[in-house]
């Protein structure tokens, strides 16, 4: 009887661990942004559904979350005519080229 009572209860916390894992509404983790050798921020644990703005443009991005981020020139994180945001990988990290101009904004890439 005593098994059976602790693998229950074993059981429920996994669901538990589970479902909180699933219902994750930030990027764990952080990411810095710099522009050339200064550092501009440092932003922890971001929201995964909106567009985060810099606080002003960047010209790299290192990301040490458990996500991907898409990067963009505008500060709405909209891809202007012509442009393209820019995928970021988990772990990686990102300089602009000045062609394209700065990194002005960021969100989480859906999975």
């Amino acid at each position: 009887m005593r098994a059976s009572r602790s693998l229950a209860a074993l059981t429920g916390i996994a669901v538990l661990g589970i479902a909180l894992t699933a219902c994750q509404d930030q990027a764990s983790g952080t990411i810095v942004a710099r522009h050339d050798a200064r550092l501009v921020e440092t932003i922890s644990n971001p929201p995964i559904h909106r567009c985060h703005r810099f606080v002003e443009g960047v010209t790299r991005v290192d990301n040490h979350t458990q996500s991907n981020l898409l990067l963009y020139t505008t500060p709405d994180c909209t891809v202007p005519p012509g442009g393209a945001s820019n995928y970021l990988d988990i772990g990686g990290a990102d300089e602009v080229v000045r062609s394209t101009g700065l990194w002005r904004s960021f969100s989480i890439a859906p999975d």
